[in-house]
């Protein structure tokens, strides 16, 4: 690694299991991102890649790789040739990638043919940085650091998506289930949680993002018996100023929940860039699950469509991934005896 953005991280889907000992998942901020980036890579979508914030850094891989980027479009070049996010890549050794800015979002993510193989921690390779636990001595990375690849799997096809995958609306709102503490609240700060405007703020990391927007004032202080928290649970401190909890979210707290970010939601929320101005939109607990059930549909449908790309070459990987009989021959005119 010659050089890296700000927060990055080795991540993978996050450990589980150990939450009633104060260890929360961790893992990728927009996993759904993740998780195409593995699979583009001929990966597990559980498999451990890096994670960044605003911008990807300068890397050297000692082997030949293949290598994808997704979270958003950005500027990615192999040595000084431009090549495309979203797709995967060839890196030969010695090569030297690099990742520039995000445009329009804040979570990229840099999956390699093999997956990352840090040492495993609790079950997971998992950066917590929070606690220094996982990923790379526990903490972001820097340049100078070495990370150990895994085996990679499969013939080694570069893929695409047979289409674009869909483009989030910023315009679209952010859907929350009310509670567990929303009695704490009027109905006239609850109206104000549905109707008014909130925006993203420069306070914010893989914890938690604090928003700005209406005050949300509790009926008898914010002060509460801690209890359970997860990401996408809004907290609303004494400041009357919402924060959502994210990946690494303590896993109890001690101030009202009004609400909870739905778990199809939380990823794009977590891509707004810092200025976003959004608004909430309540739902009811079955809309919540069935908006979780589409995103999972969509996901593997969009894993399952990924396609070999040509390489300017004809490669026996490459011929591999295509259908090479389709609208070749009339299956029903063979059976007839029709076919030539």
């Amino acid at each position: 690694m010659l050089s890296t953005g700000p927060m990055t991280s080795v991540q993978d889907k996050g450990r589980r299991g150990y939450r009633s000992y104060g260890v929360s998942a961790a893992g990728p901020m927009d996993w759904p991102s993740m998780a195409l980036a593995n699979r583009l890579c001929g990966n597990s979508t559980e498999a451990a890649a890096l994670e960044f914030a605003a911008m990807g850094g300068t890397f050297r891989a000692e082997r030949t790789i293949r290598f994808a980027v997704t979270g958003a479009d950005c500027d990615i070049r192999v040595g000084e040739v431009p090549v495309q996010p979203g797709e995967s890549h060839q890196l030969d050794a010695g090569e030297t990638l690099r990742i520039g800015s995000l445009r329009g979002a804040v979570w990229g993510y840099f999956a390699v043919s093999g997956g990352i193989a840090t040492p495993e921690v609790l079950g997971s390779r998992a950066t917590h940085l929070r606690f220094g636990l996982g990923g790379h001595e526990g903490r972001a990375l820097r340049a100078g650091d070495k990370l150990p690849l895994g085996a990679p799997e499969g013939h080694g096809a570069l893929l695409r998506p047979a289409s674009p995958p869909a483009a989030h609306r910023l315009s679209d709102p952010i859907r929350i289930v009310l509670g567990p503490q929303d009695r704490k609240f009027t109905p006239e700060v609850l109206d104000r949680l549905s109707t008014e405007e909130f925006l993203i703020t420069a306070q914010r990391d893989r914890m938690a993002s604090i928003l700005d927007g209406p005050d949300l004032p509790a009926i008898d202080g914010h002060d509460i018996i801690s209890d359970g928290a997860v990401p996408g649970a809004i907290q609303v401190p004494g400041s009357s100023k919402p924060m959502v909890l994210m990946a690494e979210c303590q896993t109890t707290g001690g101030y009202p929940k009004i609400a909870t970010v739905i778990s199809a939601d939380l990823p794009r929320l977590a891509q707004m860039p810092t200025g976003t101005r959004f608004r909430f939109q309540v739902v009811d607990r079955p809309t919540a699950e069935e908006a979780a059930r589409r995103q999972a549909s969509a996901l593997a449908a969009l894993l399952d469509s990924l396609v070999g790309k040509s390489t300017g070459h004809l490669t026996s990987e490459y011929l591999l991934s295509c259908d090479l009989v389709g609208g070749i021959y009339d299956p029903e005119a063979i059976l007839m005896g029709r076919a030539p």
